[in-house]
């Protein structure tokens, strides 16, 4: 563990003099800030950044996550030369860079609202429910950058496939859900269709966040569905459990191909 916070303390000053991770916190303020000024209520500038989020948080983060690593490949050596174990060597990159962004993005969001101090409670949970997912996001998609990163040695080749994957979560896979429910119309599908948003988490953190306003309301019979499950207590810990599997299980696969990757 002390070798571990060693290297995430190492890492994390190196990724915060990154003048991008600066960028990255200012653009998130600068946006938060401008819908505030031209916005106006809390709850529009709470869902206009739902959007923004959903689509900027993953995208930057298998692209920081793949070009981190294939650019610390003689970090990893060195270090490997000494008496470090693998397992606190991937703990201390992952957590240095997924740590940054996730405070880059938290930081930037922040400072507008709290500026405004808020007192409205619906839209502080809104708010709240905004930046955890934003950091769920971050360290999902920081994991996948490192799985894909690990597990293909040339870098064209590891950036393309990351960018597809966040291409198909972002959009690809929204196309699928529709077809396939359109094509199965005749059927029950409120169950499978459920199922299909737990195993993609950009949908998943959307519906949590729609959940949180009344718009949920004018998704008709589909928002009801949603309502139902994901608005009830167990239907949350079931949203956040399958938010941590999605952290988990790619970390979880990269430190399996780390720790036999020959470097």
């Amino acid at each position: 563990m002390r070798t571990t916070l060693k290297i995430l303390k190492y890492e994390f000053h190196d990724v915060v003099r990154n003048k991008w991770v600066i960028i990255y916190t200012a653009f998130f303020f600068l946006i938060a800030e401008g819908l505030f000024r031209f916005g106006g209520d809390g709850s529009r500038v709470i869902i206009s950044l739902m959007n923004v989020t959903l689509l900027v948080i993953p995208l930057m983060c298998v692209i920081f996550g793949t070009m981190y690593v294939y650019n610390a490949r003689e970090f990893v050596e060195l270090l490997l030369s000494q008496p470090i174990g693998r397992k606190s060597l991937f703990a201390g990159m992952y957590a240095g860079l997924a740590v940054p962004l996730a405070a880059g993005f938290a930081v930037g969001v922040s400072i507008p609202f709290l500026i405004r101090e808020f007192t409205d409670p619906s839209q502080i949970a809104a708010a709240v429910t905004l930046l955890g997912s934003g950091i769920f996001l971050t360290f999902i998609f920081v994991a996948l950058a490192f799985l894909v990163s690990l597990r293909n040695e040339d870098k064209g080749k590891g950036f393309g496939i990351a960018v597809l994957l966040w291409l198909f979560f972002a959009v690809i896979y929204d196309g699928l859900i529709l077809l396939i429910t359109l094509t199965l119309r005749d059927y029950p599908m409120e169950k499978p269709v459920i199922a299909m948003i737990l195993l993609n988490p950009i949908d998943l953190a959307r519906i949590v966040l729609i959940l949180q306003f009344d718009i949920s309301a004018l998704m008709g019979y589909t928002g009801a569905v949603f309502q139902k499950f994901f608005g009830t207590p167990v239907g949350m810990i079931v949203s956040v459990t399958s938010l941590a599997i999605w952290t988990a299980l790619p970390l979880f696969l990269g430190l399996k191909r780390f720790t036999k990757k020959d470097f």
